[in-house]
């Protein structure tokens, strides 16, 4: 029989009332902490995999990339919905619907034959999987008390940080001992153990059927061409050479017009699908500012060192999860410990703390050179890895400190979209650096290695010599172009310091902009979303 549904902030049960079982609470809980897991996982999931998915159904290295982005995509579009639909539906049958919605689809993409089948259902499993993310961040402030938060907020905090980092790693394997469609059949015993937690113990609220009256149709179409708009510009911006391609400019200036008229929608309709109200809370709008930096700064990381390892260094995926692992078990061992200091400290000293280990962590990236490998990325991981944990625990403090509980939900799916988003401008702005930096560095470095450069010339004659030793027919030429390799790799590996630089000066700003905000009352660190 289902647990009965249980109030908000009862710690202690008021007289006459039935006990809280904590132990349901948690079985419920934990239900859709796996979902949750799940949901973030497949993000990454297929990252090492994708040259089997695409030798699998036959599509181009275009194509191939929209398993990843049209996932992304679906889960921004669907986040900012999840208060109003738990609102309407109820925590528990909302849950259990996304998560069988999530296993239909992820069996359909694993079985799918060609790419436009795949991207297809790849939109749909986005959609339910970005509805499984938002609403355990609003269970954990809702139903828990202050000194129980703290217990389910590291929990999230480090599946949160987790799931993206052992992706690629999970999902070579998988595939290396399976096949890539094992990387979303997977989906169905996980997903049926949240369904069986979640539906017998996860009774946190009751629906409201009325709110399905009323629903603002417009202000929803409006926020997803906005919402569409700009995830696109953002992922593909950078390889479309950005306001250069008319697709990119005319979806920019839809998403600036989409966006304004969303917001004016929200701010006057009666009923607005997302409330706008934790905004007036200055700590709630500067901690959103920080989330977006710890979006920034997670997936930026985690995109950056893989993208370097296979590029700069060769490595295959099985080495690059080796070297990657190190931040997964920092997080891991870190985020009990950051929970506790967070707890114990001023929030606003936890995130300087936080974000400016990051910041020194990063840039030790800035002298990166050909050679790094797991040692010299060692410290840099760790250190990275566990001020990005005190620092995403201590902004979702920050951001929920002063505001009401009936505002939780709304917080919740802001808070998961920026985080989103972060991560998303990140991605685009390191892409953009190192296009842009690789072709000033290389610039730069065949303009020193003239033939009146005695080191170079004196580079490239051994070269000449060399390929001569080899019987090779036309030396000079291959000297040139082994000379041209090694100038490329050279540039490559200096706008990789570049980046490394951009996100340790996002995470310096983000230690200014603590000092903007104001102490909030005393509450457990709240961590959440992806």
């Amino acid at each position: 029989m289902a647990a009965a549904a249980i109030p908000a902030h009862s710690a202690t049960p008021e007289a006459g009332a039935a006990p809280v079982d904590w132990t349901k609470i948690f079985l419920g809980f934990g239900g859709m902490v796996i979902g949750q897991f799940m949901a973030i996982l497949d993000i990454q999931i297929v990252a090492s995999s994708l040259v089997q998915i695409q030798a699998g159904i036959g599509a181009t290295a275009d194509e191939i990339s929209w398993v990843q982005t049209i996932y992304l995509l679906a889960e921004v579009v669907i986040m900012p919905l999840t208060a109003y639909l738990t609102r309407m539906w109820g925590t528990r049958s909302f849950y259990v619907v996304a998560v069988v919605g999530f296993m239909a689809t992820s069996v359909a993409v694993g079985l799918s034959s060609s790419v436009g089948l795949m991207i297809a259902f790849r939109a749909l499993q986005g959609i339910f999987a970005g509805a499984m993310i938002p609403p355990i961040f609003a269970v954990a402030m809702t139903v828990f008390p202050p000194e129980r938060r703290i217990t389910a907020n590291v929990i999230i905090g480090l599946i949160v940080t987790l799931a993206p980092t052992i992706g690629p790693t999970l999902g070579g394997h998988l595939t290396d001992q399976l096949s890539w469609r094992w990387l979303f059949f997977i989906n169905v015993p996980a997903g049926m153990l949240v369904i069986y937690l979640v539906g017998r113990y996860g009774a946190f609220d009751k629906g409201d059927p009325s709110l399905a009256k009323g629903i603002d149709w417009p202000g929803l179409a409006l926020m997803s061409v906005f919402l569409l708009s700009m995830q696109y510009v953002l992922e593909e911006g950078s390889s479309e050479g950005w306001f250069d391609d008319d697709l990119i400019l005319w979806l920019s200036v839809t998403a600036v017009i989409a966006g304004v008229a969303f917001l004016w929608r929200q701010l006057t309709y009666r009923q607005p699908i997302v409330s706008l109200k934790p905004f007036r809370d200055r700590n709630f709008a500067v901690g959103m500012l920080m989330t977006l930096v710890t979006g920034v700064s997670l997936f930026g990381g985690t995109f950056l060192l893989p993208l370097y390892l296979g590029q700069v260094r060769g490595f295959s995926a099985g080495e690059v999860g080796t070297t990657m692992l190190v931040s997964g078990l920092t997080m891991f061992l870190a985020a009990p410990l950051a929970g506790r200091l967070v707890a114990k400290l001023d929030a606003r000293i936890a995130m300087a703390v936080g974000f400016g280990l990051a910041a020194w962590a990063l840039q030790l990236g800035v002298h990166i050179t050909d050679d790094w490998g797991f040692r010299e990325f060692f410290l840099l991981q760790a250190v990275r890895a566990a001020g990005t944990i005190v620092a995403m625990i201590a902004s979702q403090q920050m951001c929920v400190s002063t505001l009401p509980v009936s505002m939780m939900k709304d917080a919740s799916g802001l808070i998961n979209l920026l985080r989103n988003v972060g991560g998303a401008i990140g991605l685009a702005m390191i892409s953009t650096i190192l296009t842009h930096q690789g072709a000033v560095h290389y610039a730069d470095i065949a303009g020193a290695a003239s033939v009146a450069n005695p080191v170079s010339s004196g580079m490239l004659q051994s070269l000449t010599e060399l390929m001569s030793a080899s019987g090779m027919a036309n030396p000079e030429g291959g000297a040139a172009k082994a000379m041209s390799m090694m100038m490329h790799r050279q540039a490559a590996v200096l706008a990789f310091g570049d980046a490394f630089l951009f996100l340790a000066f996002g995470c310096w700003a983000a230690v200014v902009l603590a000092l903007f905000t104001k102490p909030g009352k005393s509450a457990a660190p709240a961590a959440g979303g992806h």
